[in-house]
């Protein structure tokens, strides 16, 4: 995967409000390719959240043709 790609969770993030099959963006790459610093972000644009991963745990959005659904977080 490439920086700035979208990808979706394949399962939820403990700890934090992202659960599986959220969508977030690849702002960081870890070295040796060993996992991902994603960010997520609102409807309106805004930063929800920034949370590092594991590759096992994101599937690229490429190709995807899947509809997205709105995820109400606490304020």
């Amino acid at each position: 995967m490439e920086l700035f790609e979208r990808v979706v969770l394949l399962e939820d993030l403990p700890g934090t409000p992202f659960i599986k099959g959220d969508v977030a963006t690849i702002v960081e790459i870890y070295p040796d390719n060993d996992g991902y610093e994603l960010e997520f972000f609102a409807v309106d644009g805004s930063t929800l959240g920034v949370e590092p991963v594991t590759i096992d745990k994101v599937m690229s959005c490429k190709g995807l043709k899947s509809v997205l659904h709105i995820q109400n977080l606490a304020a």
